[in-house]
């Protein structure tokens, strides 16, 4: 006999509370093996494919693509042990209705014990799932029991899953346990704030923004802000609006935190890039792994840092302390189709030319490809932004908190030179250092970027870190 399982969506990792469903990848009455990718999600940090710890076949989906699910909400259920004629009454031709999920599982207790046999226990590659406990669904007051969950494939994942808050005949609409919490953590009452999601949903930033309208003295009664006018007129024709949320939003979010936290400064210097470019020749003869010029700045850096540890550091706001890390976390910026994102190199300090190479290229493919993990864009402690390529000089970067400094390479172009004492043409580069003033001042700062600059004239400098 089929017995029919429950797969929500997992721990992310990296305290990440929801996502965004991007595609579904199995139908209702297919059939899935264990640790099939069943649907590919959006989180703030990445796309990720998740795999259902079960196999059997799929009785039911929940959310439609682009809706936001919060960790712990239901994705599909999967009749273990059933065969897709199993589920004919159910109805699979056109224009056949939604498939009912098969009858409950066994109890609890039952459910446990088979916990080990019909999953795989893994859902991400380094997370997994966590123990079998049995789950209570929440039951609206007053309502059967069977009808408190319904799939909601293929409408929206905002269904009525929502529990209901009434005063009077306001309603509010909040799915996110998080944003729940949130509210109730700042003493703002949900009632009072209008939802900007669909169907009127209180979204995160609903409650951000009327916390914020609290703490200057404003109505909290304010969804999202409104452009002036706006109300009056209504929406210009023609205008395009682009939801911040996924990498976007997260972006959006680290850069804002990063500007109202963190006292940046930057300081520019140039530099001969003629004899790195020869010394990159030499390096990348035939039969040999090549080496990148990215590969080398990064190098360059992380001898930069063993000379100035201090700027491999954070601030810890709570504790008022600068904290200094040990390890080079070597984050670059690479621009994808999804936005920008920032992939880490774990150990920099212990890695080769070469080895860097490998890893900044291994990292970028997947970047582009949507496939990075969560821990591959996370902890960062230093982060190098080549914004040559798009063919710029200079750039003063936002730093990507809660990290304290960030190099930028700009374009390297033949510009005049004095060159031992004559005139000539030079492959010049354009270095930029933006660092957290609390960190350190501008002379560990002047100095810092003085020495890159120097191994960028004069490779043979690495010859002393080696």
């Amino acid at each position: 006999m089929a017995v029919v399982r429950e797969f929500t969506l997992p721990d992310l990792g990296e305290g990440l509370t929801e996502a965004v469903i991007v595609q579904w990848l199995v139908e209702v009455g297919e059939v899935v093996a264990v640790d099939q990718p069943v649907v590919e999600v959006e989180t703030a940090k990445a796309m990720v494919e998740v795999p259902c710890p079960y196999g059997g076949v799929v009785t039911a989906r929940f959310g439609a693509e682009g809706a936001e699910v919060p960790v712990g909400a239901a994705l599909v259920t999967v009749a273990v042990g059933a065969v897709p004629d199993d589920l004919a009454g159910g109805g699979s031709g056109p224009g056949a209705p939604d498939p009912i999920p098969v009858p409950a599982s066994p109890a609890p207790e039952a459910e446990g014990a088979e916990a080990a046999d019909s999953g795989s226990g893994n859902v991400l590659v380094g997370y997994g799932t966590s123990g079998a406990a049995a789950r209570r669904r929440r039951i609206l007051p007053g309502a059967p029991e069977h009808s408190a969950r319904r799939p909601t494939e293929p409408g929206p994942a905002v269904a009525a899953a929502a529990p209901a808050e009434a005063d009077g005949t306001r309603t509010v609409a909040v799915i996110s346990p998080l944003v729940r919490r949130i509210a109730r953590e700042h003493g703002l009452d949900l009632r009072d704030v209008r939802g900007t999601g669909r169907d009127g949903l209180i979204l995160r930033t609903d409650v951000e923004s009327a916390i914020r309208a609290l703490s200057e003295g404003r109505p909290a009664a304010v969804g999202a802000p409104v452009r002036p006018g706006a109300a009056a007129a209504g929406p210009v024709p023609g205008e395009e609006r682009i939801p911040l949320k996924g990498l976007r939003g997260a972006a959006a979010a680290k850069f804002s935190r990063s500007r109202r936290e963190i006292p940046d400064a930057t300081c520019w210097v140039d530099a001969d890039a003629t004899e790195l470019l020869a010394a990159r020749r030499a390096m990348n003869a035939p039969g040999v792994p090549k080496v990148s010029l990215l590969a080398l700045l990064a190098r360059i850096c992380t001898a930069a840092l063993a000379r100035y540890p201090e700027l491999n550091a954070t601030v810890d706001t709570a504790a008022q302390e600068i904290v200094r890390l040990p390890g080079v976390h070597l984050g670059f910026a690479a621009q994808t189709d999804r936005g920008l994102v920032v992939p880490v190199v774990r150990d920099a300090q212990d890695r080769t030319a070469e080895q860097l190479s490998a890893e900044i290229a291994r990292l970028t493919d997947a970047a582009r490809a949507g496939k990075l993990s969560p821990a591959e864009l996370s902890h960062g402690t230093f982060t190098l932004n080549n914004y040559g390529v798009f063919g710029v000089d200079g750039s003063t970067p936002i730093l990507n908190h809660p990290e304290a400094a960030m190099l930028g390479v700009g374009r390297i172009a033949a510009k005049p030179w004095v060159h031992e004492g004559e005139l000539a043409v030079r492959q010049v580069v354009q270095l930029s250092f933006t660092f957290d003033h609390r960190v350190c001042d501008g002379g560990t700062a002047g100095g810092f970027l003085r020495y890159v600059a120097d191994c960028v004239e004069q490779p043979a400098l690495l010859l002393r870190a080696l």
